[in-house]
């Protein structure tokens, strides 16, 4: 445990917050994975600052028109940092909060897979933009595991079409374009107005709808802390503001004030 976080006053309070919380909803996004070498899409080493093409492939309408984005898309798709990554303290604290039976949901952007990874339930983790993990068709109900199509491109192809229909193939993700899954925002909007803590973390809440989980806690009572490494478009909402390495506040807070307490007798 880091001394110097354990003092701090905002990460003191936010530890009292959650041992006196019974209703907690999180809210992740690139933020938490940037330290199990995921980066994050917009910040000065982001993928899509690096790649301007890739940010071109994220809008549907452009990977269903050029042919040559798809296949930038696939190739891409091999070296993806997310196949080699591993979840960190950050994905790891989440999982002891749901042990604490204290976690309503865990609403993530991010689409890496490694809540899930980290140990995370199924029943609570709730992925709005989607999966990276599995590859989807665009015109029937085909599904299947990234890596059966990723194999077809190691084999040569180079622009995948469903075994199924003929239709075109993409990662089970959801870009820029798409609709959202109803049944997702549905699961999200309840557990933003059943929680009595709203944690965001790693997250400049900019991107809607999902963002609106935030206002929402907020309208039904409950208390709004942030924790992100730059300032977000909501911190005007936040009861509480923690600007500290995500991979390192999560296990302190998590573990609670009788831990702190604990640490600094020993």
């Amino acid at each position: 445990m880091s001394d110097e976080l354990s003092r701090n006053a905002d990460v003191r309070t936010l530890t009292e917050w959650i041992d006196e919380s019974e209703r907690i909803t999180v809210l992740t996004g690139a933020g938490i994975s940037t330290d199990s070498g995921i980066p994050d899409f917009r910040g000065p080493n982001g993928i899509w600052t690096k790649n301007p093409k890739a940010e071109k492939a994220s809008n549907i309408q452009n990977f269903i028109a050029d042919p040559e984005v798809r296949k930038a898309s696939w190739r891409d798709r091999l070296d993806n940092r997310a196949w080699s990554a591993d979840p960190n303290d950050g994905h790891r604290a989440l999982v002891q909060l749901e042990k604490r039976n204290k976690l309503v949901a865990l609403l993530t952007q991010n689409v890496d897979g490694l809540h899930h990874a980290a140990g995370s339930s199924s029943a609570k983790v709730i992925e709005v933009h989607g999966t990276l993990r599995e590859v989807a068709c665009l015109e029937c109900d085909y599904r299947d595991d990234m890596q059966i199509a990723l194999n077809r491109v190691r084999q040569g192809e180079d622009d995948l079409d469903c075994p199924d229909c003929g239709g075109i193939l993409k990662s089970a993700t959801i870009s820029f374009g798409q609709s959202l899954v109803q049944r997702d925002l549905l699961k999200a909007e309840a557990a933003a107005q059943n929680c009595d803590l709203m944690i965001a973390i790693g997250t400049t809440l900019a991107v809607y709808p999902i963002a609106a989980v935030v206002p929402a806690a907020q309208r039904v009572g409950a208390k709004i802390a942030i924790i992100n490494a730059e300032p977000t478009e909501m911190d005007h909402l936040a009861d509480l503001l923690i600007r500290e390495s995500i991979s390192e506040v999560l296990p302190i807070v998590v573990h609670g004030a009788k831990n702190l307490t604990d640490g600094e007798a020993e």
